[in-house]
């Protein structure tokens, strides 16, 4: 999570600020949605063949431990596969769109400062949460 404090002139800034961070954050989704595609298609063969083998084999499906390693706060993961991806990917998704959601919405209950009109002489300080806005300080020159 980081948290900025970012200057704008007029609320038209910021807008823009908001509209070039859903774009992006579009951008970004759209990207990790067609890799998801990607995997998991891969991770449902991967799965098959895995349930094919441990058939042939005479054993159950049993869920295997994913060869995790903590370290510190980040787990890395040992031979990852495209299960272990796909588990990824998901989650990269999921946080984009939970994103995508708050900026969005953002925007909307920002409407009404279109309402200002001349806003010559006022900062707006807009204190920002991983893209989005938490707080507006009106600061006249």
């Amino acid at each position: 999570m980081v948290v900025e404090i970012k200057e704008f002139n007029s609320n038209e800034e910021i807008e823009e600020a908001l509209a070039n961070e859903i774009s992006e954050i579009k951008s970004n989704l759209g990207k990790n949605l067609r890799r998801l595609d990607e995997i998991r298609t891969l991770a449902e063969k991967t799965k098959k063949v895995r349930q094919v083998v441990m058939k042939l084999a005479g054993k159950k499906t049993v869920a295997e431990s994913l060869g995790e390693i903590s370290v510190g706060n980040v787990n890395v993961v040992l031979d990852a596969n495209p299960l272990d991806e796909l588990a990824a990917l998901e989650s990269a998704v999921r946080s984009h769109q939970e994103r995508l959601l708050e900026v969005q919405k953002a925007r909307e209950a920002l409407k009404p400062l279109d309402e200002f009109g001349d806003t010559d002489g006022i900062k707006f300080l807009v204190v920002v949460n991983n893209g989005v806005p938490e707080c507006i300080l009106l600061k006249t020159h």
